[in-house]
């Protein structure tokens, strides 16, 4: 689909396509009442979250977790999470978004820190699976940082251009693994960090996946 260095988007997918911050809040605070913690809220969420997510617990319980923590919260987070992502939809747009761009010829594919296995069938069953090139989530332990990921991403892509490659996301994170690749990126502020905090980052953020989808085409032309 398109030809080498057409146009070609990465999307994220929690907080980006798929509209979960209910479920990722829910899930966060279920972790935290195993070890005692106070719950959060989202605005606190948005303000503190950063990866690796045990960095991010580091900010929320002035100490690191140690392994027994991280693997309990962990555990309990992705079983939460499982229960209640059931009830997220995608993002307002999405669909129209994703066929418009395949409709134009240009490329899209899905990179994801959330589980392969789970992933797949959630794109699957949403019924858009067929918009990208490539669907890949994590494999592997969670907590890692989604720069080494974009690299094998970006490589299993044929006749993709990393220079006419845009990352749409909702974290720095989304924008580190672009800079990694030599890709752009843009933020969008609808998921799980607050506007301030991704304007850190010095690329374009916007408050829509319309505004997200109009920005990259202008990055990669």
């Amino acid at each position: 689909m398109g030809t080498y260095g057409s146009a070609h988007i990465v999307w994220d997918w929690n907080g980006t396509l798929f509209h979960d911050n209910d479920a990722i809040i829910g899930a966060t605070n279920a972790a935290f009442a195993e070890l005692g913690l106070e719950p959060i809220t989202l605005e606190q969420y948005r303000a503190l979250y950063c990866v690796p997510v045990p960095r991010f617990y580091e900010r929320l319980m002035g100490r690191l977790p140690t392994d027994t923590e991280w693997q309990l919260m962990d555990e309990v987070f992705h079983r939460y999470y499982a229960e209640h992502r059931v009830r997220c939809r995608l993002t307002e747009g999405a669909v129209e978004l994703l066929a418009g761009w395949r409709s134009a010829g240009r490329s899209q594919s899905l990179l994801s820190m959330y589980g392969h296995e789970e992933l797949v069938p959630m794109v699957r069953a949403l019924g858009i699976e067929a918009h990208f090139v490539r669907v890949q989530g994590r494999t592997g332990p969670s907590g890692g940082s989604k720069a080494e990921h974009m690299v094998r991403h970006i490589r299993t892509l044929d006749g993709v251009n990393p220079a006419r490659t845009v990352v749409i996301g909702d974290a720095a994170d989304d924008a580190v693994a672009a800079r990694h690749v030599g890709a752009r990126a843009v933020l969008y502020t609808g998921g799980s960090h607050s506007r301030a905090s991704l304007e850190e980052v010095g690329v374009p953020v916007v408050d829509t996946l319309q505004e997200a989808v109009a920005e990259a085409e202008r990055l990669a032309a």
